[in-house]
């Protein structure tokens, strides 16, 4: 040790004056500065808007963000955070406004999108709608093993919630006809989810980009929805027992309909490849649509397989909704998404919640002279989604 020595502000080790990081203890041997409130640009604070990047990881070579502006400090030690998204001083990662976000377009419906804890980035999608007393819930699960997956699963929802915004067609007014004309919105929604995926492909991608899709739409006491994938669609009641409305698109699904019990189903090794999905090399993109009509109070849920892989069964769904000990939607799915982390966090967690049958007078006359929507962004026991 030269006579130039320095200490080390958190273990008292001796140092060379030059040294950056403590011999010892390998901190920083700059003394801890209070970790900076970060204020964030237009383009940060709206990680999600038509110009910006999601993340630096889903920019390509060459790309250039139609915004640039200066990075938010290091949340850890307030230092800068270089090009490959880590900190120059301590090393920490930074947090991508997109690894959770949280959204409530109307005090009965809400959405919290979350990273889970294995992954490294948020490859789920959530876009919402509400006008009125109508609310439109779309979930999109990025196919983890694919390239720039959290590219399409977010252009799938933006595409996907533009089709289904505007009114359900009432066909000629008879069932059929009205099943004929819903199914042919759904259909729809599903294609331009489709399209907007392909439009992010570069040609020489060798796994290109892909998602899973469900929509609920509710209208009055009844509830449409549609899915492809295994992102599912839930109605939970107050009283009595709820439903799985959606069928999933997986290797599990096959089981059980071999005769298989769900659970053992679900926990089989290739439970979560996918034998449907949005993408360029998906064999079929027609979504099955079905719909249900409200009989009671409860909620209509639309969720990745990032909350239901540990709360599959209906029932086990409506235990962790009387646990959240709140009856207000945004509190409720913030709670699901600590349930799904606190369980493993194996995979990315989407939840979007909608209050259905009677709601509180103020909920109704607050939503019901706007339109209001937002877009945000799965799990499995091994980390994610597979092709079949």
């Amino acid at each position: 040790m030269s006579d130039s020595a320095t200490t080390c502000p958190h273990c008292g080790a001796l140092n060379e004056a030059a040294s950056k990081f403590c011999e010892s203890c390998g901190k920083s041997m700059t003394p801890d500065a209070p970790a900076a409130t970060p204020t964030l640009t237009a383009s940060e604070a709206n990680p999600l808007d038509e110009v910006s990047p999601i993340s630096a990881v889903t920019v390509r070579p060459g790309d250039r963000p139609a915004v640039e502006a200066d990075r938010a400090p290091c949340l850890q030690c307030g230092g800068v955070v270089d090009d490959d998204g880590y900190c120059t001083q301590c090393g920490t990662k930074a947090p991508s406004p997109r690894d959770h976000f949280e959204e409530q377009p109307a005090p009965w419906v809400a959405g919290v999108c979350d990273r889970g804890i294995r992954h490294t980035r948020n490859e789920d999608a959530m876009a919402l709608a509400v006008d009125g007393e109508r609310a439109v819930l779309v979930v999109c699960d990025g196919v983890s093993n694919c390239v720039d997956s959290d590219v399409a699963s977010l252009a799938a929802a933006k595409a996907a919630l533009d089709v289904l915004r505007p009114p359900l067609p009432k066909g000629l007014g008879v069932p059929e006809s009205v099943a004929a004309a819903v199914t042919k919105v759904f259909t729809d929604a599903a294609a331009a989810g489709n399209k907007a995926v392909l439009e992010t492909v570069h040609d020489d991608v060798p796994n290109p980009p892909s998602c899973t899709f469900v929509a609920a739409v509710l209208e009055g006491t009844t509830v449409h929805y549609c899915g492809i994938g295994d992102s599912r669609v839930y109605l939970l009641p107050d009283a009595g027992g709820g439903q799985i409305l959606t069928v999933d698109d997986s290797m599990a699904q096959v089981l059980i309909m071999g005769g298989t019990p769900r659970a053992e189903a679900e926990a089989s090794k290739q439970a979560h490849s996918i034998t449907k999905w949005l993408g360029k090399d998906s064999p079929d993109v027609v979504p099955r649509v079905g719909q249900v009509e409200v009989t009671g109070p409860g909620w209509l849920l639309a969720c990745s397989d990032g909350l239901w892989n540990y709360a599959s069964e209906p029932d086990a769904l409506q235990a962790q909704l009387q646990a959240a000990g709140s009856s207000e939607p945004h509190a409720i799915a913030t709670h699901l998404v600590a349930f799904a982390n606190k369980s493993g966090g194996q995979d990315n967690i989407t939840v979007a919640l909608a209050r259905v049958g009677q709601r509180p007078v103020e909920e109704v006359s607050t939503s019901s002279t706007s339109d209001s929507s937002t877009v945000g962004n799965n799990a499995a026991p091994d980390g994610g989604e597979s092709h079949g």
